[in-house]
């Protein structure tokens, strides 16, 4: 664990150096839906990244406005009991692009508010969890499916086992296709998600998200005009279904 940290840290000394593009931006959301499942209620969701060449480092996180309250929140592996004290998750990822494929390193954080212990890493203590994404478009400008894969591969992610009590790594893994098109001037995006085996987002296979998402700008005067977004998402496994409305700044 400490290793993935310096290295992020050192990869965070490069950027110091090379960066070439920098954003700052925030949603706010009716509804935080991550993966087919609701994490929280109406939230903002800042982010910050910071980029040169292909690589980029970024920070999002999301709090909930509404009720403080929700959210995802991995099980501790001793008592089965839920992390989550209140609506708060800060994520950091480093990735790197290049002709059509990327590979992406995030350290999750939603233990929520009040729960303190961040800088834990201890294993089967931590409230972090890191994952690893592949992704790739096809270079088809008239088709530029989306493929990737993402898959716990350590910290907070464990599994106890039924006939002897044991515990151990899951690995947690989301796989999702995506599409994006657009009809006049309103983007949208298509996507099928599915877990591939027993873990964080189902108890086994399970198509967890299918989805489509409708994006325009709004123009408010002559020089302004404001993102707007909405999102239909379903969840076959849980047989659920959520309705997000969400503005850009």
């Amino acid at each position: 664990m400490k290793k993935i940290i310096l290295g992020l840290a050192a990869v965070a000394a490069v950027f110091s150096v090379k960066a070439q593009e920098f954003s700052v931006g925030a949603d706010v959301v009716s509804s935080y839906v991550w993966r087919g499942a609701k994490q929280m209620g109406a939230s903002i969701q800042p982010t910050v990244s910071l980029s040169a060449g292909g690589f980029s480092l970024s920070a999002w996180g999301s709090m909930d406005i509404a009720s403080n309250a929700g959210g995802f929140g991995m099980d501790d592996p001793a008592t089965g009991a839920g992390s989550l004290t209140g609506g708060k998750e800060v994520d950091f990822t480093a990735s790197y692009e290049v002709a059509g494929l990327s590979l992406a390193i995030t350290d999750y954080w939603w233990a929520g508010e009040g729960a303190g212990a961040y800088f834990m890493y201890s294993s089967h203590r931590t409230n972090h969890v890191f994952e690893f994404t592949l992704g790739y478009t096809l270079p088809v400008e008239s088709l530029p499916l989306s493929l990737t894969w993402n898959t716990f591969f350590t910290g907070s992610d464990y599994y106890t086992a039924k006939d002897d009590g044991t515990i151990g790594r899951s690995y947690s893994s989301y796989v999702e296709l995506g599409y994006p098109f657009k009809v006049k001037d309103v983007g949208l995006a298509a996507s099928l998600g599915l877990t591939p085996w027993e873990g964080a987002f189902a108890p086994s296979l399970s198509v967890i998200n299918i989805g489509l998402k409708a994006s325009k700008e709004i123009k408010v005067t002559d020089s302004f005009s404001l993102p707007v977004f909405g999102q239909v998402i379903t969840n076959p496994r849980d047989e659920d279904i959520h309705f997000v409305f969400g503005i850009s700044f």
